[in-house]
């Protein structure tokens, strides 16, 4: 029989049950000789104007995209690391921008690379296109909501029909048996909104939803970010809806931190609130989801234990190889050097990948080797990509129970 898992707040507490399971996952294979993701944006051309577009997207397409001939061979390259191959997805801009989307996507399934597409809220996004690319043999898509109204994700998106758009083609996926990721973007805008995105997730059966942690590049630069106590709060209230919903994190790292912490603090029966100094707008959030009273998932969704360079790679529309999307410090160019080469050899790639280069409160974090950061943020915010993740709170040595953490960081099953 499981563990009750406590849920506390300073006016409700109540009861949750869900089946034990390992706190962080790793991918089966050395992450130092292939990656577990390759992402691919196909092009930046996209209609939308959204106000954190980290592609600060484009009406027309680059004439020095990588062609139809070169996107191929970087799937061939992709497909040379090996069985498993890397899940391999298709982003932008808005991928529908390029006629040859549904070849690359067969050509890829060819391969036996598990293709997916993030295709963007625009009226490229229907049924038919949608229905094209199942056809063509993708598993899956992603779609971004960041508002639970109308009012509140067409704010952020910069154009109207973005939120009906998204709705309509979540539906259209399921309907073709494609399985959906919803990807929120988490900012000041949708703070107050959190808690009722999650219900609407719930309610249309995602397959996961990831909270994205603003990274301020491209014309989020121009975006008020949040304060570290705040990432607290609502790194812990994922955690929170993860008992409802399969919930992940993109560029927040520190989330992995957090899953142990929680995890150590059921165990001891601890206050999670107290110990963790969470603030009012984890109270706020949290009082709104157990309100929602959702059904309880029988097991939680735990977290990946991949990052910049560690199991992630990204290539630009022109071919640059990037640790991510939002790290633009390429490392080489797929139309120069075999992508193989460039993940297992190059500098910046080795460099981010050894814990022992970062630097301030990361590198004397005993949660470094789970946790490590974003490196997109400290680039952007300090201009290094080894400094302290700017919007962590947490200081060294501050977690009450070591000898449980060290205890669990040395345990196999909990880590893979």
């Amino acid at each position: 029989m499981s563990e009750p898992a406590t849920v506390q707040g300073p006016r409700f507490r109540r009861e949750v049950t869900m089946r034990p399971t390992r706190q962080i996952r790793a991918p089966r294979h050395d992450t130092a000789d292939r990656p577990f993701i390759v992402i691919w944006e196909a092009t930046r051309a996209c209609p939308l104007a959204c106000r954190h577009c980290r592609a600060e997207a484009v009406p027309g397409r680059n004439p020095g995209e990588l062609s139809t001939a070169e996107a191929r061979d970087l799937m061939e390259q992709v497909a040379a690391f090996g069985a498993p191959p890397p899940l391999f997805v298709i982003t932008g801009g808005d991928p529908f921008q390029r006629p040859d989307l549904f070849d690359l996507v067969r050509h890829g399934t060819r391969l036996g690379l598990p293709v997916s597409v993030s295709p963007s809220g625009t009226p490229t996004l229907t049924a038919e296109n949608l229905a094209g690319l199942k056809e063509a043999g993708a598993r899956a898509i992603s779609l971004s909501l960041d508002g639970s109204t109308e009012r509140v994700h067409d704010g952020f998106r910069g154009a109207e029909g973005v939120f009906g758009w998204t709705l309509d083609a979540w539906h259209a996926a399921h309907e073709l048996g494609l399985k959906v990721q919803i990807n929120t973007t988490v900012s000041g805008h949708n703070l107050a909104d959190l808690a009722e995105i999650v219900r609407v997730v719930h309610a249309m059966k995602a397959l996961t939803w990831s909270a994205f942690l603003l990274v301020p590049t491209g014309r989020g630069r121009l975006l008020p970010g949040l304060d570290p106590h705040q990432v607290e709060d609502v790194l812990n209230f994922v955690y929170d809806a993860g008992a409802h919903i399969p919930a992940r994190t993109t560029e927040a790292h520190h989330f992995r931190r957090v899953v142990l912490q929680r995890e150590i603090l059921r165990r001891r029966g601890a206050d999670h609130v107290t110990v963790l100094g969470l603030g009012p707008l984890y109270t706020s959030l949290r009082r709104r989801l157990a309100e929602l009273d959702l059904p309880v998932r029988r097991a939680r969704r735990t977290p990946m234990d991949v990052g910049s360079a560690r199991g992630f790679v990204f290539v630009s529309h022109l071919g640059a190889v990037h640790p991510s999307g939002f790290l633009p410090a390429a490392a080489g160019d797929v139309r120069r050097e075999r992508l193989t080469d460039v993940y297992r050899s190059s500098p910046l790639f080795t460099g981010l990948r050894d814990p022992g280069n970062l630097t301030g409160r990361c590198g004397a974090c005993e949660f470094r080797t789970v946790c490590g950061g974003s490196r997109s943020r400290a680039l952007a915010v300090h201009g290094d990509p080894y400094a302290e993740e700017p919007w962590c709170a947490y200081s060294p040595g501050a977690f009450p129970y070591q000898d449980d953490l060290a205890s669990v960081l040395a345990d196999p099953e909990c880590l893979r």
